[in-house]
């Protein structure tokens, strides 16, 4: 037993003396090339095995036509009509309202909350696992217990509703627009998110605030309180102190959280699966990734389907990117 510890003791020592090596057997006018490449050789192997290979396979697929992909090579057909149809438009469009709806919303609650949690002494850890346990909740889950609440009869939610004197609603059957409710008519019913769609947003909301809390806690425990101490001390007032101080030293924590909403918002499945009950023939709930998941597996036409979602994943590259250009400028890391 002594010596086979001995053995593993060693191991590690044994590993870097075989990689210095290695190492040089290269020349030295390389540099640090090919000791990146062999530390990043198993993660490219593993990239490459379980995502580019598919994306490559995904690619040539999209530009087949047929059912099952088994038909002729058409080459930018599918793409062309993708962006001639309709109802890809009609699920991009709900794909931004729920996006715009569903990031700026979970960014403000989530801070406030936090906020709120980082300055409290007492229960804090409670309050914390209280609203952290909605997100480690699972989606589906949840969203069964949410659609009950929606129930149109006998649902708590128009129950309370009714308690107040307001007359029951629809939520996840109404296909009106919210704005045209709200206004009694005055909007044109397909002018904004539909009630059902708002709904959804609400769930989402909900659901996925919990880890932007913990994040926004971990961003504003890296403060130093003698920053906030000093500004107060000049005679900063709380407002002052946290739109100058607190928040341009926790951008970087608002501009990631952004840039991964963003992206998680554009590939949502779960929740619009669960609460519409697959959603696949209401337009008002059906967003991109929905209308790409009936293209494939109910109808079966994988080379659009697969087409669809080349266009979508290049749309949320350069949404990045974009946010990387001109959002990423107003980040502080000092």
């Amino acid at each position: 037993m002594t010596r086979m510890a001995e053995t593993f003791a060693a191991l590690p020592d044994r590993l870097l003396a075989l990689l210095d090596s290695l190492l040089d057997r290269f020349p030295r006018r390389m540099g640090d090339i090919p000791a990146a490449v062999l530390l990043t050789a198993p993660a490219l192997l593993v990239l490459g095995a379980f995502s580019f290979t598919p994306m490559v396979n995904a690619l040539t697929l999209s530009l087949r036509g047929g059912k099952h992909g088994d038909g002729a090579f058409i080459g930018l057909g599918n793409y062309l009509d993708a962006l001639r149809s309709g109802e890809f438009w009609q699920s991009l469009t709900v794909t931004i309202y729920y996006v715009l709806g569903t990031i700026p919303a979970m960014l403000a609650f989530s801070f406030l909350i936090a906020l709120v949690l980082h300055r409290i002494s007492r229960a804090r850890g409670f309050f914390r696992t209280l609203y952290f346990l909605p997100y480690v909740t699972s989606v589906v889950a949840a969203a069964m217990v949410w659609r009950s609440l929606f129930n149109p009869r006998g649902g708590v939610f128009n129950l309370l509703m009714a308690w107040v004197g307001v007359a029951p609603q629809q939520w996840l059957l109404e296909p009106r627009g919210m704005l045209h409710l709200l206004t009694g008519g005055a909007v044109n019913a397909s002018i904004g998110p539909s009630m059902a769609l708002c709904c959804v947003m609400l769930f989402d909301i909900w659901h996925g605030c919990g880890f932007m809390i913990v994040v926004f806690l971990a961003g504003l425990s890296s403060i130093p309180r003698e920053v906030e101490e000093s500004a107060r001390i000049d005679g900063a007032g709380g407002l002052r102190t946290l739109w100058h101080i607190t928040l341009p030293l926790l951008s970087p924590t608002i501009f990631f959280l952004g840039v991964v909403g963003v992206v998680r918002a554009f590939q949502a499945f779960n929740s619009f699966y669960a609460l519409t009950q697959g959603g696949g023939n209401t337009q008002d709930t059906r967003n991109l990734i929905l209308y790409i998941y009936s293209q494939f597996y109910d109808y079966g036409y994988w080379g659009y389907a697969t087409a669809a979602s080349t266009m979508l994943t290049l749309a949320i590259v350069a949404l990045t990117a974009l946010q990387w250009r001109f959002v990423g400028r107003r980040v502080h890391y000092s």
